[in-house]
């Protein structure tokens, strides 16, 4: 393909960029802040899915953080307030977990995860340990060192999202076992979020019932472009053999456990295991 050819394509606007996969660094941008113009401007003149950011700010403490763009402007209009999300977005996610945590201290999906089980208890994605305390840490830690340079210059997007907050222990989920599922949502304030199995395989496997989903009904790009990015770390700063590794979803799949990824890259339900360690992959919006 000709310079000019390619140019001509780009200029059809973001849904090329959304279709096209490139994997170039673009931390050059992101350090003169021209990402942010091009993500404002909704044109995204030279950002593709793929593309990623090496973060400036690490230390001891971590490892180095390679922010992938996930996909574009693909939850414009979400949300229960006027038109819903209407600022130009890029949709970002580390391209290896952050760290490894449990969705709760014990095995059980309900709020706390210590009490004892009522017909329907409030629990869920809002009331899990992950929810609670985990993501504002990883938001702190990882992600407002990198894209807040000050409350005034700050590039991370509050949305809302619908979030579970409760389950039902003795119903029946959507793949027809009778050992719970989640019964309710709520809208919330969000600035990130654990992704659901829509955003990551593009359609429910274990996930417990439509409660679970809410907004993330869309596969993200980048899973549509190179699949194998589920499970492995393909970055340039990777070493030479790719690192797979298995990470925590939002859905809830029965009372006992919540949804994940393997680290073989199957969609996985671990019945009683809601307490295990697994990775911490959140989604955030820049713009």
């Amino acid at each position: 393909m000709s310079v000019t050819e390619r140019d001509n394509i780009i200029k059809q606007g973001v849904q090329t960029r959304r279709n096209t996969y490139r994997g170039k660094d673009i931390t050059e941008y992101y350090n003169d802040g021209k990402l942010f113009s091009m993500i404002k401007s909704g044109k995204f003149d030279d950002i593709y899915v793929g593309d990623y950011i090496v973060s400036k700010t690490q230390d001891e403490s971590k490892h180095n953080i390679v922010w992938l763009i996930a996909d574009l402007d693909n939850y414009l209009g979400m949300g229960d307030q006027d038109l819903g999300l209407q600022l130009h977005h890029a949709t970002i996610i580390p391209a290896y977990m952050l760290e490894q945590d449990k969705m709760n201290p014990s095995d059980s999906a309900l709020a706390g995860a210590s009490k004892v089980p009522s017909a329907e208890s409030l629990g869920a994605y809002k009331g899990s340990e992950m929810y609670q305390v985990t993501l504002n840490t990883v938001l702190s830690r990882y992600i407002e060192p990198d894209f807040c340079k000050s409350d005034s210059d700050c590039h991370i997007i509050e949305y809302r999202s619908l979030v579970t907050d409760n389950v039902k222990v003795d119903s029946s989920n959507q793949w027809g076992a009778n050992n719970g599922a989640s019964s309710d949502w709520k809208w919330e304030d969000r600035k990130l979020d654990l992704m659901s199995e829509v955003n990551v395989f593009g359609t429910t496997v274990w996930s417990s019932s439509g409660y679970d989903i809410g907004i993330d009904n869309r596969q993200y790009a980048i899973f549509q472009l190179r699949p194998e990015l589920i499970n492995q770390d393909l970055s340039s700063i990777a070493e030479a053999t790719p690192r797979r590794y298995g990470y925590w979803l939002k859905a809830v799949s029965h009372s006992t456990t919540f949804t994940n990824v393997g680290s073989g890259g199957g969609a996985s339900s671990d019945v009683g295991h809601a307490s295990n360690l697994l990775g911490v992959r959140p989604r955030f919006l820049i713009d």
